[in-house]
């Protein structure tokens, strides 16, 4: 027996002439309708590229007037779900000082979901200080991640300060990852952008770098190899 919801012309004939009832319409998942909504905003605003997860509240209070009003309003509490939830996260936004007496409460319990980057430091290490500066900017980039700072000897007494300095990554309190001493850290050349790849690696931050910002060595040798190249050679005498 033929299926009556198929998308047939004798279906269609069929049901002009009421011998089958009309087809069943398919039940629109939640994809659907964001894939939906999308359009719509791309049809208003003009950009194809438009997403609803960048719209502003107000910008939803807009389409609320073209629009399904109860799937406009459902998808606006979400947001507001979401960016509660953000602002909540986002209580950091810069580097917090510690002592061996705050660690368990700053690193151990610092929370469900937070991640922690705790530099151990001491005062007159060049590379320790370029640490600092790097971590001060991501620390304001990235404010859902508790960054701490801490003079090793104060932290760990009698940590060598041949390891200095040291990155530790928390999350949820358990050790992810450690960077320890110069090596590790790349040195004096240590770029914030660099540094903030390391983390992303790590977990701990949600950085849009897509590759490790590092020059190879290779890359180096041929800057090298150009920047003593004479120029006349070019000109063929």
């Amino acid at each position: 027996m033929q299926n009556p919801n198929e998308d047939t012309e004798w279906n269609d004939i069929l049901r002009s002439k009421g011998i089958i009832p009309p087809k069943k319409e398919k039940e629109v998942t939640e994809d659907q309708i964001v894939d939906i909504l999308e359009q719509a905003v791309a049809e208003k605003t003009g950009n194809v590229a438009q997403n609803m997860n960048a719209l502003t509240l107000d910008e939803l209070d807009e389409l609320e007037d073209d629009e399904d009003e109860a799937v406009i309003l459902a998808y606006r509490q979400k947001r507001i779900a979401e960016i509660k939830e953000l602002t909540q996260k986002s209580r950091y936004g810069d580097v917090t000082d510690i002592r061996a007496e705050d660690y368990v409460q700053q690193v151990n319990k610092a929370g469900e979901g937070i991640w922690v980057v705790l530099h151990l430091y001491k005062q007159g290490i060049p590379l320790c200080t370029l640490v600092n500066q790097h971590l001060n900017q991501l620390a304001a980039k990235f404010p859902t991640t508790k960054f701490l700072r801490s003079i090793s000897s104060t932290c760990i007494p009698n940590y060598p300060d041949m390891n200095l300095p040291t990155i530790f990554v928390y999350f949820e309190g358990d050790l992810k990852k450690q960077f320890i001493g110069p090596i590790e850290l790349r040195g004096m050349k240590l770029t914030v952008d660099e540094l903030e790849w390391m983390l992303k690696e790590a977990g701990a931050v949600p950085s849009k770098i897509e590759k490790d910002p590092k020059p190879k060595i290779k890359d180096v040798l041929m800057s090298q190899l150009r920047g003593g190249r004479d120029d006349s050679d070019d000109d063929g005498y």
